[in-house]
């Protein structure tokens, strides 16, 4: 009884002195790391984490819902798509023609109301922001410097960087785009109480607008240029300028890095459902127009799908790119497999939502998964039925 007692007392003081430790030089963002992600059994973020984080609420308005198309539902999934959908995860998958659903599957206990993470589709969506703030006139345009909202990068090689190289991903800021390493900074900012402090420590490092390089801390800096040159909230200024106006269904929660800082993650996290973030595809298929008003400029969607750097023709200003079976097609795309595809051609667009994707083998080769070019080719070869 008394080793115990004493093993008991060690086991404290070496728990303590850890967390003391990780205080002091500053990981202390990993207890939260542990709490919310990591000590459920997950080693990454994961669809329905947003209910263990502190979230701000998309305000929606009067619904516009979907049409259903007349054919709804009246085809199958071919077998290719039931088998990729089972070990991937699939949670949702859409296909969408003409603007009506045409086909819905939902699984593991997901419906069409039913929230998950974003991730990354939010990209696309500060992107959108960006682009009704140049509407606005609240910032000049793509050429605007960072500096004029934050003096901290008004020095050097930042003095160069706009808010077009923040979109478009060519910040030359020095980010480590690692999801699965508990030390990178990528995972300490989906964890620090205090994201703006750990944005504005950055440092360019690359001259930026010179070439392509994916860094979720980009758009995290975008996403704060634009709640000062606005003066709103990223959740109320999304409300007020697209979740409303096109008719969302259902609110929407985004995650804040904390109660007490209020920052939204403008790289991620936007808790929606399937019908919902497909709203952004049709709204940018549409040349930025809904129900008759031009809501978004649509020259500036024309530049936004189009690669702005030909060695990296995958990317626009926060949108995917691909061209697949002689089609232009432009994406959405998110941790895990999270895709809004939209291929104007045909006037279709393609939602796949889930717990996992097989990711490229070398993304600088082919920026796509190979799950992205299955999810096309089996819609298509269903509407071909």
């Amino acid at each position: 009884m008394k080793f115990l007692k004493k093993l008991l007392k060690w086991i404290v003081i070496l728990f303590g002195l850890l967390i003391i430790t990780l205080y002091i030089f500053d990981y202390d963002y990993l207890l939260k790391a542990v709490r919310t992600i990591y000590g459920k059994g997950h080693k990454t973020a994961y669809l329905e984490d947003y209910k263990v984080f502190d979230n701000r609420t998309i305000e929606k308005g009067t619904a516009q819902p979907w049409n259903l198309h007349k054919d709804y539902n009246t085809v199958k999934e071919t077998e290719t798509l039931t088998t990729l959908n089972n070990d991937k995860g699939t949670i949702a998958y859409l296909i969408i023609k003409s603007d009506s659903i045409w086909f819905e599957n939902y699984y593991d206990g997901f419906n069409k109301d039913s929230k998950s993470n974003s991730f990354s589709m939010a990209k696309s969506m500060i992107s959108a922001l960006l682009g009704k703030t140049i509407m606005e006139g609240k910032i000049k345009s793509l050429d605007q410097p960072v500096s004029d909202f934050y003096p901290e990068f008004s020095e050097g090689l930042a003095a160069k960087m706009t808010v077009g190289d923040l979109s478009s991903m060519a910040s030359g800021l020095n980010w480590d785009e690692a999801y699965y390493s508990p030390l990178s900074i990528t995972t300490r900012a989906y964890f620090d109480d205090d994201l703006k402090k750990l944005i504005l420590g950055l440092k360019v490092v690359d001259e930026p607008g010179k070439s392509y390089k994916y860094l979720s801390g980009s758009t995290q800096l975008l996403g704060m240029v634009i709640e000062k040159a606005t003066g709103v909230k990223l959740s109320d200024y999304l409300s007020d300028n697209f979740w409303r106006p096109m008719g969302a269904e259902n609110k929407a929660f985004w995650q804040i890095d904390s109660e007490e800082s209020g920052l939204e993650k403008a790289y991620c996290c936007i808790a929606s459902n399937a019908r919902d973030f497909a709203r952004f595809g049709k709204l940018y298929k549409q040349h930025g127009k809904w129900n008759g008003k031009q809501i978004l400029d649509s020259a500036f969607i024309v530049k936004s799908t189009t690669p702005r750097f030909a060695e990296s023709p995958e990317y626009g200003y926060g949108w995917w790119l691909a061209n697949h079976h002689d089609k232009k097609i432009f994406y959405m795309r998110g941790h895990l497999g999270q895709l809004v595809i939209v291929i104007p051609k045909d006037d279709v667009i393609i939602v796949r939502l889930g717990h996992r994707v097989e990711l490229p083998k070398d993304m600088e080769i082919e920026p796509h998964s190979p799950n992205f070019y299955t999810y096309i080719d089996e819609a298509y070869k269903m509407m071909d039925k």
